[in-house]
């Protein structure tokens, strides 16, 4: 998904502080749930260890769980800004 912003998609995302203070917004709440749903005192999700890296970060939260949250909150942002400047360059183009 960094390698497709980078590489291929190019919308300038990762420069934007909207993009930012949403993720951090998101991750805050997640860290709040995901927390209190994994800890291992009580856990409500329980992931087996043969299949994380067993690295848990704040409260219980395995690591991967950031990844994937990055992944899944990004790409519909950057399908949504790849569309709006395709469609922006479309109306430029046929306005002339």
């Amino acid at each position: 998904m960094v390698a497709a912003e980078l590489g291929w998609v190019r919308t300038g995302v990762f420069r934007s502080k909207t993009y930012w203070t949403s993720m951090a917004i998101c991750v805050g709440f997640m860290v709040g749930v995901d927390g209190w749903m994994s800890k291992l005192s009580a856990p409500i999700v329980i992931y087996d260890e043969a299949h994380t890296s067993g690295i848990r970060f704040p409260w219980d939260i395995p690591t991967e769980e950031f990844l994937y949250a990055f992944a899944m909150l990004t790409i519909p942002v950057l399908v949504w800004e790849h569309d709006n400047q395709r469609l922006a360059q479309t109306a430029v183009g046929s306005s002339r």
